[in-house]
């Protein structure tokens, strides 16, 4: 098992009980794919840089999860078919070395 970062972008247009309801559908998708959530941090509405779609904003959502290396590419797969996703992207988390003084 291998850590990951996960991070969503929910649609604005959605209210709130709709965003942690899309949220719960994601950890559904997580588990089903035998990942295991580490850490939750719903980050709120924040503006984009540039416009996404018609969107100037959208619900971020970071997780931390393990998962095994070959059930990426599902999560990834069912996380971009949900259509109040605007993006979702998974990042393997790189530990740096500790130097010593």
């Amino acid at each position: 098992m291998i850590t990951y970062e996960l991070m969503l972008i929910i649609n604005p247009q959605v209210s709130d009980a709709e965003a942690a309801e899309i949220v719960e559908k994601a950890k559904k998708i997580l588990t089903d794919e035998k990942a295991e959530i580490l850490n939750e941090d719903r980050l709120g509405r924040k503006k984009f840089s540039h416009p996404i779609g018609k969107n100037r904003d959208g619900f971020y959502v970071y997780m931390k999860v393990k998962a095994a290396p070959g059930s990426v590419k599902n999560i990834n797969h069912n996380l971009k078919l949900q259509e109040s996703i605007l993006r979702a992207m998974m990042l393997k988390t790189v530990l740096e070395p500790v130097k010593k003084a």
